[in-house]
């Protein structure tokens, strides 16, 4: 495997407050490709990959956050960090090297909206 060449862990957010999430592990991505281009790819994907619920693959996912990365500190949230979203979450005309994504990492996929609403009132129902 390349430098230009990373695996990365998507983690499909369907719900915050069911705590409701699917890890998909995609090899070989290319972190010269922008972050627009990766998400494309990944929901491209999520429509044909055997294994996922039919509701993970209806979601309306928009918006990828770095969750970790490899050798450092993990949240204690169980599905995504509420803090750094200015730092962590991906901006789509950004490169994956340039927004921070290197071999290893793993990132939240999420609707926006939906994410908002959780961190004004970060109640998890169970």
């Amino acid at each position: 495997m390349s430098s230009e060449e990373v695996t990365v862990t998507v983690r499909l957010v369907r719900s915050f407050e069911h705590r409701n999430f699917r890890p998909v592990v995609y090899h070989n991505v290319n972190v010269n490709q922008t972050v627009k281009e990766f998400i494309t790819l990944v929901k491209n994907d999520i429509h044909v990959r055997t294994g996922l619920p039919p509701p993970f693959k209806k979601y309306q996912y928009d918006t990828m956050k770095i969750i970790h990365q490899a050798h450092g500190s993990k949240t204690n949230e169980l599905v995504v960090s509420l803090e750094d979203d200015d730092k962590l979450i991906l901006k789509a005309d950004d490169t994956l090297r340039a927004a921070g994504v290197a071999n290893e990492t793993e990132l939240a996929f999420f609707c926006v909206d939906d994410y908002k609403a959780y961190k004004a009132n970060p109640v998890s129902v169970w």
